[in-house]
């Protein structure tokens, strides 16, 4: 969200006369209070939730359509299938993660391998203009690079040179920044938060999915300890209800918290009523050497539950996913019949086909092994929802509507544009 609102904030200041820079946060504006550190945030640098433009309220489609729309995509470079249309209308792309060439759009395209998409934000404007930086953006950047890189922790080793200076760069020019550990405190304080939340938002609140052949697999991060978790009130029903509900044949939870010396704990849990399924998972997990978890198991309350205590806290889910596409390559190599064709178990091929659909018309951030539906890269924390905002009907706001909305942005303060999209 930080590097969508930046990046706009100073393509708006830096642009030729009748540019509209619009930053759209790629979710519902109803999963904005799931996403407590950017609810936090927002307010906290004064930042009025009314005037940010979400992708339920917009409808690019039309824009593109009326020959209206240039898209920049900010930390992800592959569109959905249900957006394949709106390619032709992408200029730009910035990105901190590998590029998947096949898939990419063939336009400019920006990427280095740093903590944060927010440094190489902070670097466009620093190298293009600095001047147009002011203490409110400044501050976004500066919060936004010290959280995604658990305050530069070189143990746990997420940020690059890069983002360590320009962190030290908008420190520089802003001395009355909040302190690091202030900031990352309050930042992971707001993230870590769940009190109040169900079940369901609190696996939705971060949650990515792998998808292949019919078969879906919910990873989620779940931001309190374990055996905390496990005590909720009928958890076992809710686990039941969120798998059936989207259809989702195994669950994942990571989670985490942090212990009395602010040292990371990480553990997992595996649900699945698929036994062979959830036999698979566990066994690539215990014995993945590439990356080696350190799994201990943990004390289980149902035979459709594994749990474990995840040995080595340097395995984020992101470095997980690669594993579970594992698991289920190896899950349908054992389960291909005599023909050779993969049986899909315990779904029918109706079921296959709508979950097909589903997957195509997904901002799903996980691993897909069908040809015809392209990888989405992994995210950071909190940055993008499991379903398609479109799906909820069509958007609230019109072209017209949009263009209004920009202006009360620009007389709220300078209130940056940018896009998840533009």
């Amino acid at each position: 969200m930080v590097s969508a609102l930046a990046l706009a904030f100073y393509l708006t200041k830096t642009a030729e006369a009748g540019e509209i820079f619009i930053p759209v946060l790629n979710i519902n504006r109803s999963e904005l209070p799931l996403r407590g550190d950017n609810v936090f945030f927002l307010q906290k640098v004064q930042i009025p939730e009314p005037a940010l433009i979400f992708r339920d309220e917009i409808d690019l489609h039309t824009l593109h359509q009326a020959g209206q729309l240039t898209l920049i995509l900010v930390d992800h470079h592959i569109l959905p299938k249900s957006d394949a249309a709106l390619e032709e209308a992408v200029t730009e792309v910035l990105d901190h993660r590998p590029i998947e060439q096949k898939y990419c759009p063939p336009c400019h395209v920006s990427v280095e391998l740093v903590g944060s998409c927010a440094t190489l934000v902070a670097e466009r404007i620093l190298q293009g203009a600095p001047e147009v930086l002011d203490r409110q953006t400044a501050s976004l950047l500066h919060g936004t690079i010290i959280l995604d890189c658990v305050n530069m922790d070189a143990k746990i080793g997420k940020a690059t040179l890069k983002d360590i200076s320009y962190v030290e760069k908008l420190e520089a020019l802003f001395p009355d920044l909040p302190q690091r550990k202030d900031i990352f405190d309050s930042l992971q304080k707001a993230k870590f938060d769940v009190s109040g939340l169900t079940t369901e938002q609190m696996l939705r609140k971060d949650q990515k999915t792998i998808y292949r052949q019919g078969t879906k697999v919910a990873i989620s991060a779940v931001y309190m300890d374990l055996e905390v978790f496990l005590q909720r009130l009928d958890l076992l029903e809710d686990l039941s209800a969120f798998c059936h509900d989207h259809s989702y044949d195994a669950l994942v939870a990571m989670t985490i918290f942090f212990n009395t010396h602010n040292e990371p704990v990480r553990q997992l849990a595996i649900f699945c009523p698929h036994s062979a399924l959830r036999m698979t998972i566990c066994g690539v997990l215990e014995q993945s050497t590439s990356p080696h978890l350190k799994l201990t198991p943990l004390p289980s309350i149902s035979p459709d539950l594994q749990a474990y205590l995840q040995g080595n806290t340097q395995i984020s889910r992101k470095k997980l996913l690669p594993v579970l596409q594992e698991a289920l390559s190896a899950y349908f190599d054992s389960t291909k019949m005599p023909s050779g064709q993969p049986e899909v178990v315990g779904m029918s091929r109706e079921q296959v086909n709508k979950d097909s659909d589903r997957a195509g018309n997904s901002l799903i951030s996980g691993l897909s092994q069908d040809e015809e539906e392209p990888p989405l890269p992994p995210t950071p924390m909190n940055s993008l929802v499991d379903e398609c905002p479109l799906d909820q009907g069509l958007p609230k706001l019109s072209a017209e509507a949009v263009f209004e909305k920009c202006s009360q942005i620009s007389l709220s303060q300078s209130t940056r544009a940018c896009p998840s999209n533009k």
